[in-house]
């Protein structure tokens, strides 16, 4: 084995001029998971909001999807231009695999909305996902 690569805490052979047993090298410490933002109790009536863009991966997109559905029975996807809505449309269509395994149906009703985006009006497209009435387990 390459003397370099080997441990010198463990008594082997290599490293005991770089590193002397009497110096302080801090063992490895894994870094912190990240911290979600807490996250507000959606009232009666609202809808969670995904926004995606042209760079989301549309595998997770529709997990995301999947996880509100199952837990709200709905959410609202924003998309601006024509790769985010193309990225939003594979994820509805990966998330309807998702859940039909689970007995849960979706459907998607498109829109048009504005949205205030540094303060510039942009229109963007809605795409309110929802559990399938009279399909499966509600």
């Amino acid at each position: 084995m390459d003397p370099k690569f080997t441990n010198y805490r463990m008594g082997e052979p290599g490293l005991e001029a770089a590193y002397p047993a009497d110096r302080n090298v801090p063992d490895y410490a894994p870094p912190a998971p990240p911290v979600r933002p807490q996250q507000h109790e959606l009232q009666p009536g609202e809808v969670e909001v995904l926004k995606v863009s042209g760079k989301s991966r549309p595998s997770s997109v529709a997990g995301a999807i999947a996880g509100v559905v199952r837990q709200a029975g709905r959410v609202e996807i924003q998309a601006i231009g024509a790769g985010a809505t193309n990225q939003a449309i594979k994820a509805v269509a990966i998330a309807r695999g998702y859940l039909i395994s689970s007995g849960i149906d979706i459907v998607c009703i498109p829109a048009f909305i504005d949205v205030t985006i540094d303060d510039e009006e942009r229109t963007a497209i809605k795409l309110l996902v929802e559990r399938r009435p009279g399909y499966g387990v509600q």
